[in-house]
């Protein structure tokens, strides 16, 4: 049985969010911890975790604030091993104390909040001097033929998809002017770095199914083509490589 699924709702998408999306690329989080010198994170939006594990692993102090139930949960259990604290709390409303941590993150997730609000509430929350940073982590597969076929299956079944987040790297919009338009953040700095996964057939098909935006947009049946169209192009392979590029864009708060 399919279930239709809400734009920005991954209410039904937790578990396959949690067990098939990649981890970013370990370059850039090196490049970021150099830059923002921080020893305690907030990751708002933070999802299943996959960003906020790695920054634990990284030796911070983190906090991951996430406002669906379901990603929390799977994101409580993915995280287990990790000394993460969970809040059930919003970019908008994060529910942490003043000037608490030293640099704030929403791995893709910055396109679901409200931006004025969400930058305000984090130079409230952020110490003097800190940063915030938001990323995606695209696929890059401009020239692999197999990505690029598989890309066109989606455009041929949903010719008026409009992507929320960014899909490809090609698609991945400037943040430079929103993360500068209030009076919070200044000096933006941006970052990108290429990654490559080696997934199962299983996993990369899980993958597509935690996407919101194309279930959303595609309805359940067509989705389920989707699917289907996506295992007959890799059903010889053992395993499917897909590249991807990590792009950040840091500020630092306006004190």
């Amino acid at each position: 049985m399919t279930t239709t699924v809400q734009q920005g709702d991954f209410t039904d998408l937790a578990k396959d969010y949690a067990n098939c999306r990649p981890d970013y690329s370990q370059t850039i989080l090196q490049a970021l911890l150099r830059h923002a010198g921080a020893s305690t994170v907030a990751d708002v939006g933070a999802g299943t975790g996959i960003w906020s594990r790695m920054l634990s692993q990284a030796g911070l102090q983190t906090t991951a604030v996430e406002p669906c139930d379901e990603m929390r949960e799977e994101g409580l259990r993915f995280t287990a091993d990790f000394d993460i604290n969970w809040h059930s709390c919003s970019a908008e409303t994060t529910g942490l104390t003043d000037a608490s941590v030293d640099w704030v993150t929403m791995a893709s997730s910055f396109h679901w909040a409200d931006t004025p609000v969400a930058l305000k509430e984090f130079h409230r929350i952020l110490k003097p001097g800190g940063h915030f940073t938001v990323l995606w982590n695209p696929r890059n597969i401009d020239g692999n033929e197999l990505h690029e076929k598989i890309e066109q299956l989606v455009h041929d079944l949903v010719p008026t998809l409009k992507r929320v987040s960014s899909g490809r790297a090609k698609n991945s919009r400037d943040w430079t002017n929103d993360l500068q338009s209030t009076s919070h953040f200044t000096n933006c700095i941006f970052m990108e770095a290429q990654h490559e996964v080696a997934m199962s057939q299983e996993r990369y098909l899980g993958a597509w199914r935690s996407v919101n935006d194309i279930q959303a947009q595609a309805g359940a049946e067509k989705f389920e083509l989707l699917l289907d169209l996506i295992r007959e192009k890799i059903d010889d392979l053992d395993e499917v490589v897909v590249p991807y590029k990590t792009r950040a864009w840091t500020v630092r708060k306006i004190d």
